[in-house]
């Protein structure tokens, strides 16, 4: 399964969104399948963005657009059932949630903030989100 595979399992259960959304649904699901499956959920590289992380791969496909209502580079069907699983988990927190929220959410949370260092807000970065920083940060949420 590829990163292109999450992001139309995403859009097609639920429907078009503005592309900022995306990349943080797609972020949630890679730190919690890290966590609940013990597994990355896709090996694409996720990267601290000023507004939050982004999944680069997927943004070179949609950079023109706000709003992504469809994904033809990817088949929502290669998802086995522990990554359905945890990707409709995500969807059921953060689905209802506004893309402001969810950035708002990853710029308090300690894996974006570290890989963004010193960097003023804004200012553009591209230091990589780990999988390991993603495990050891949400596993520890997990009681």
């Amino acid at each position: 399964m590829t990163v292109q595979d999450a992001a139309a399992y995403l859009l097609a259960r639920k429907g078009r969104m503005p592309a900022v959304k995306l990349h943080k649904l797609l972020y949630y699901s890679q730190a919690w399948s890290l966590v609940w499956d013990e597994r990355p959920l896709f090996k694409a590289r996720i990267e601290a963005w000023a507004n939050g992380p982004v999944v680069p791969a997927v943004y070179r496909k949609h950079r023109s657009r706000y709003t992504v209502r469809e994904w033809p580079w990817g088949d929502p069907k290669a998802l086995d059932d522990d990554a359905r699983e945890t990707v409709d988990a995500i969807l059921e927190f953060y689905g209802d949630k506004s893309s402001t929220w969810l950035s708002s959410l990853t710029h308090r949370e300690r894996p974006w903030k570290e890989a963004r260092g010193n960097l003023l807000p804004g200012q553009i970065g591209t230091t990589e989100i780990t999988p390991a920083a993603m495990a050891e940060y949400y596993g520890g949420l997990v009681p």
